[in-house]
């Protein structure tokens, strides 16, 4: 191969247009520099590529096969060059993000649907899953950010944004009605059939965290894998629902569920957009976090 790939550059164009002075003109370069170049080339490879015809120049059987190849190839080129340029331009890419079904209905699902509007050539892969695994996925690379609730373990990779306070709450319906407008010890809640998040979620171990620090150990009569499903177990009163308040807040004001008031409150915690420091972002997701003040 010549020590200088400008030299098949100028190949091509020259074995495209059949033309010293269209190659010079493609190139902004002179003719001159052309001829130097295809003689450079010949000189490394050993062999003669063009003879002189009376249109202009054309391909020996040995240049013929060479530009066979490179054609191939630096069209390739000019192809990802065009590619590339189309997703700078934002015409096309791909956003990944990693998220839970609370951060992506109450936080992300707005943001998406102003950035598909505006960017509607980007495609847009959402994994769902609890914020235990979405800091799995932004660690080894599968996403470009995640959006998760605290609390998780922060690493020094990681880069963490707090963007929206969520509150917990305990709510119920009909069945526990004696316990609507009453100021209730936490202790109570062991009394109670409580419906709860899978163990390995961040809103799990948050509740559990909290009410262990004030002896208090839940053992809840079911587990299961949403929020929205727990609303519609209490709703139909098999028990006190543990959610954030965003899932419920539909029940809550039309008064189908009421929330458990305690003589303590459970601090408020927050939704963070997290990213991998060590990781460069995609064009996709860089314009997705300034859109949405990140």
């Amino acid at each position: 191969m010549s020590e200088n790939l400008e030299y098949y550059k100028v190949f091509y164009y020259a074995a495209r247009f059949g033309s010293l002075t269209m190659a010079a003109a493609e190139l902004s370069i002179s003719q001159p520099a052309v001829s130097q170049a295809l003689k450079q080339l010949e000189s490394a490879l050993m062999v003669k590529l063009f003879v002189r015809s009376a249109r202009g120049i054309r391909l020996t059987p040995e240049g013929e096969i060479l530009y066979e190849h490179v054609k191939a190839g630096y069209e390739q080129i000019l192809m990802g060059e065009k590619k590339l340029s189309s997703m700078l331009r934002l015409d096309c890419g791909e956003l990944r993000i990693g998220a839970s079904d609370m951060t992506l209905k109450y936080y992300l699902l707005p943001l998406l649907e102003e950035y598909h509007e505006k960017y509607p050539g980007i495609k847009v892969t959402v994994t769902n899953a609890p914020t235990p695994e979405t800091l799995d996925l932004l660690r080894l690379g599968k996403i470009d950010f995640g959006a998760v609730s605290i609390p998780f373990p922060e690493g020094a990779e990681l880069s963490v944004m707090p963007v929206r306070e969520i509150e917990d709450v305990f709510v119920a319906g009909r069945r526990f009605i004696q316990y609507k407008n009453h100021m209730l010890d936490l202790q109570e809640l062991e009394k109670l059939p409580i419906i709860s998040l899978e163990g390995k979620t961040s809103t799990r171990s948050y509740l559990d965290s909290f009410l262990g620090k004030n002896g208090i150990r839940l053992r809840p009569e079911f587990e299961l894998a949403t929020s929205d499903m727990i609303v519609q177990f209490a709703l139909r009163g098999l028990g006190v629902g543990s959610v954030v308040r965003d899932f419920a807040a539909e029940y809550l004001e039309d008064g189908r569920l009421f929330e458990l008031r305690f003589n303590k409150i459970i601090p408020r915690r927050e939704i963070c957009v997290v990213r991998n420091g060590k990781m460069p972002v995609s064009r996709a997701a860089e314009e997705f976090l300034k859109m949405a003040g990140t």
